[in-house]
């Protein structure tokens, strides 16, 4: 029989049998303890009780820590990872691995989702996932379940469709205040580059003989070689060489600063025309744009260009048609005047 003890306004279930020595749990509730301790008995029984001793020994921040620093560092986004761990140490640090179960991680998605985007939600869960994953297969912490594998994961939004409107490109140009910002811009377009990839570009991956911009490691992990138009050319060509190497000496986050007040700018600017003159003002113009969504826009015209599938995702780096799909949108118009 099992006995129960109250400590500190928590309880233990105490489970004996031979063989086995002595098995405890701590639980919140002495009705938690009893629903163990029948459960862990009657394993016991038939022969089919595993010792979750090392699981029930070690918390959410020892594991956690331990993964960061056997697993996180051997990756690219270890930044991010780190953040997503300090997420999970925040909310479940004390916590045992062997005491978390599927109803405590679909509470957090929730309220999670209250507060940031599915996708962050869906990242977050895929780390602790993958934690749990080691954690039974590499650290051999027997008897432990992962809780995030039977929870539905949160939906992602549908695909951005955002492209460039009409006159958008040559205001956010003008508003600039900066031919640095006014390059960036335009070679993305030409080129379909990240963000990340822009901002890590050095002269010494550009050949302006070849025409080509050579990325050692992608988002994806691999290499790419990126095709250069001749405003692609003449773009670089016309930047002057800085000491230190880099083509543009910018960090990622302040070309998303710099772009976002651009778009301000001339939304500013454009609204006050409108009112001078009278019109009402588009409520999309100049509204929700990311520099992100100029990536789809190039995307967009290679298509429009003509290039084939193959071609595109050779330029832009996609891995998959799904992914293509997500950063195409073709206009209708234009499909109608080739189809004739």
């Amino acid at each position: 029989m099992a006995t129960f003890r109250k400590r500190s306004g928590s309880w233990q279930a105490i489970v004996k049998r031979k063989g086995h020595g002595q098995i405890a749990r701590t639980f919140d509730t002495k009705a938690e303890a009893e629903a163990w301790a029948k459960v862990t008995e009657s394993e016991l029984v038939r022969g089919v009780f595993v010792s979750r001793k090392e699981a029930e020994n070690t918390t959410l921040t020892e594991a956690m820590d331990r993964y960061l620093r056997e697993i996180t560092i051997h990756k690219k986004n270890q930044r991010s990872e780190k953040l997503y761990a300090e997420t999970w140490k925040n909310a479940f640090g004390l916590r045992s691995l062997a005491s978390l179960v599927s109803s405590d991680i679909a509470k957090y998605r929730d309220e999670r989702l209250k507060v940031v985007s599915p996708n962050m939600v869906r990242l977050e869960l895929a780390l602790l996932s993958h934690l749990f994953t080691i954690a039974i297969k590499e650290w051999g912490m027997t008897g432990l379940v992962n809780p995030v594998q039977q929870i539905r994961k949160p939906k992602l939004p549908k695909g951005r469709d955002r492209r460039l409107k009409p006159g958008e490109l040559e205001r956010i140009l003008e508003a600039s205040g900066s031919s640095l910002l006014g390059s960036i811009v335009r070679l993305a377009l030409e080129t379909g580059m990240r963000r990340s990839e822009i901002a890590g570009m050095t002269w010494n991956q550009v050949d302006l003989k070849k025409k080509t911009v050579t990325l050692p490691e992608t988002k994806n992990g691999e290499k790419r070689i990126v095709p250069l138009s001749s405003e692609a050319v003449r773009i670089l060509s016309d930047l002057p060489r800085r000491i230190d190497g880099k083509v543009w000496g910018v960090e990622e986050q302040s070309i998303t600063r710099a772009f976002q007040r651009a778009l301000s700018r001339s939304r500013s600017t454009y609204e006050k025309e409108c009112k001078e003159n009278g019109i009402k003002p588009d409520p999309d113009f100049l509204i929700d744009l990311t520099f992100h969504d100029l990536r789809h826009e190039a995307t967009s015209r290679f298509f429009e260009k003509g290039f084939n599938v193959m071609e595109v995702a050779t330029i832009t780096g996609h891995k998959t048609l799904q992914m293509l799909k997500r950063y195409t949108h073709l206009k209708a118009e234009d499909l109608a005047e080739r189809m004739k």
